[in-house]
């Protein structure tokens, strides 16, 4: 794994929610997958601020950084899906 000034580019990703409790359960959901998805070209890390999500890709080039702003993306979406299933 390259250090981690290697990581020459940066997407943040926030998605805000309508209360603290859909952000800890799309949180909960999401942040169990870093570090699994990590490779030698990105990384990203999660975290949570009241009502807000948010996650941090880090790339070594634009490629890796497209590919895991979707890859990140994509789990959220999922995570929101499910949990408002389950809240009806």
């Amino acid at each position: 794994m390259p250090a981690p000034d290697a990581y020459d580019h940066r997407a943040v990703l926030r998605f805000p929610y309508p209360d603290q409790r859909r952000a800890r359960t799309v949180h909960g959901a999401i942040a169990v997958e870093v570090g699994d998805i990590d490779d030698d070209r990105s990384t990203a890390a999660v975290d949570r601020a009241g009502d807000t999500v948010e996650v941090t890709v880090r790339a070594r080039d634009l490629v890796a950084l497209r590919a895991g702003v979707n890859t990140w993306t994509r789990l959220v979406e999922t995570a929101e899906t499910v949990a408002a299933t389950a809240e009806r």
